[in-house]
């Protein structure tokens, strides 16, 4: 394909992407699941050209950056709170999937391989970052709840290589459990030394810049400063991602400015939005080669369809059976569990949680060829993703039966507006204490109305019962800003200033919106 061509459909298959993602939120559809069957579509018309995602490609490529843009807008504090629950996830069930999945399809599928069939367990273990935080995101579920199926997607995946690695090493040849085990030990201490290492050298270098474009071009190349090295030193490179992206998100407020941790919380949301859903379009797109390939299995079409129901059911059971397991501990188990552990609802709403994605896909090419059935197993995974989308479909209905409490938005707002009103005490404190007398009394008189309003509001709250004075403050001041930049914009289109004068007053009241966005109340998670 030429290089004009090649554009061509680059600019197309992201028109595409945006537009469908687009259309199916529009109308309350999963994005995940109308992108995959649009691909699908268009995988079978003619001159569409073939779509092969390279492994290499998705792990060295999409990955990195897919993690780390989750991984820098999630809690370090709410994961370090939930680590025994998301450790029991990410490590205990990945494990135990392995085994179960392994198990069952060694059982159905045949002339398979033991350990041909504990790799692919191994490849449909983790749960997909992307379509977990979706749903999370769309269904305003608990935030403890949306914490531990975050930090399990973020976490499962390096466990998840890991076992791969050591079944693949078990097809070609003989290996030893002990040394299967000190790979895995090997890979998580070198991924989170590298996380650590990397982080914590960035966060010295970014806290010298002043210039949000030098930040953010450094930051754009994190991902890859720290997948790159720990791949290299036998470590789990996404671990590595996925530490140094906490370790930066939680010490942003300290080592970045606020010009550059807008434009990086901005630059992240669209290559996320970008990556995640043009890997759904892209696993859509390779169903035509990957129907070819399996086709050359000698598997039976009744063989395929019993084979597909095991293996999603294996699936399926193994992570219910875990989340009973682990829901008992916490109920029945020691103190110290029962008093950090989740309920029953919540443990039956983790079991329907179990959908994945793009690792199972680029981890299912990275087979060997000397593994039976390859293409077949191939084909599997791809039934594995869209099944399990599926599923996530039921999350909604599962979640409202279960009659899990939605997050108290008004309680998050009163917590953000208490703890704003103790910032601008703070804030007048010092003021007080900089101020000389020689400063104009204006100045200082503004300073001090502005920081006194908010506490005065929460100390006085209004007499009206459906909103409070900061919110009723917030909605005066949007429309109040919509007037201003139409005026501007009027005396633009007047040209009676320079654009420069236009461009500046607009960016200012532009950072104003944004700060009164941000402090309002919060109606879901994306």
């Amino acid at each position: 394909m030429d290089p004009v061509a090649t554009i061509v459909w680059i600019v197309s298959f992201v028109l595409v992407t945006v537009t469908v993602t687009g259309l199916s939120r529009r109308v309350g559809w999963s994005a995940p699941v109308v992108l995959v069957v649009v691909g699908a579509v268009v995988s079978f018309i003619p001159g569409v050209p073939h779509i092969e995602l390279e492994p290499e490609l998705v792990l060295y490529g999409l990955l990195p950056p897919l993690l780390f843009a989750a991984s820098i807008q999630t809690s370090f504090v709410d994961v370090r709170a939930r680590r025994d629950g998301i450790l029991l996830l990410s490590v205990g069930l990945v494990v135990f999937t392995v085994i179960v999945v392994g198990f069952a399809t060694w059982w159905v599928v045949p002339s398979l391989t033991l350990a041909a069939a504990f790799a692919f367990g191994a490849v449909v273990a983790p749960t997909d970052t992307v379509a977990v935080t979706a749903i999370a995101g769309r269904l305003h579920l608990p935030r403890r709840l949306v914490t531990v199926l975050e930090g399990e997607s973020l976490l499962n995946d390096a466990t998840a290589l890991v076992a791969l690695n050591a079944t693949i090493a078990a097809i070609v040849s003989v290996v030893n459990p002990w040394a299967i085990a000190g790979d895995f030990v090997l890979a998580v201490v070198v991924g989170v030394a590298v996380g650590l290492g990397v982080g914590w050298v960035l966060a010295i270098i970014r806290k010298q810049l002043r210039a949000p474009v030098l930040d953010t071009s450094l930051g754009l190349i994190t991902p890859y400063l720290a997948f790159i090295p720990a791949q290299f030193l036998h470590g789990s490179g996404i671990l590595a991602v996925v530490v140094s992206g906490l370790y930066l998100g939680y010490r942003s407020p300290t080592i970045q400015t606020a010009e550059a941790r807008i434009a990086e919380s901005i630059n992240w949301r669209t290559i996320q939005f970008l990556l995640e859903n043009a890997v759904f379009l892209f696993i859509g797109l390779e169903l035509s080669g990957i129907l070819a390939g399996a086709f050359k299995s000698g598997i039976t079409v009744g063989q395929t369809v019993v084979i597909s129901v095991v293996v999603l059911l294996a699936i399926s059971l193994a992570r219910f059976v875990w989340m009973v397991l682990t829901t008992a501990l916490y109920r029945y188990g020691p103190q110290r569990l029962r008093e950090r552990g989740w309920n029953w609802p919540t443990g039956i709403a983790v079991s329907f949680a179990g959908i994945r994605g793009v690792v199972t896909l680029a981890a299912v090419f990275l087979l060997p060829d000397a593994t039976p059935h390859k293409e077949f197993l191939q084909f599997l995974a791809f039934v594995v993703v869209v099944g399990t989308l599926l599923e996530g479909l039921a999350l909604p209905w599962v979640i409202r039966r279960l009659k899990l409490p939605p997050p108290d938005f008004a309680q998050e707002a009163s917590e953000m507006q208490r703890l704003l009103a103790e910032a601008q005490t703070a804030g007048l404190e010092h003021l007080d204490s900089q101020v000389t007398g020689d400063e104009d009394e204006r100045v200082v008189q503004r300073l001090r109305v502005n920081a006194v309003f908010l506490a005065d509001a929460l100390e006085n709250p209004s007499p009206k019962e459906d909103e409070d004075v900061p919110v009723e403050y917030q909605k005066l001041r949007r429309s109040m800003i919509r007037a201003e930049r139409q005026a501007v914009l009027e005396a633009r289109a007047e040209g009676r200033y320079q654009e420069l004068a236009v461009r500046s007053v607009l960016a200012f009241l532009d950072a104003e919106e944004s700060a009164l966005k941000s402090s309002g109340p919060k109606k879901g998670l994306m």
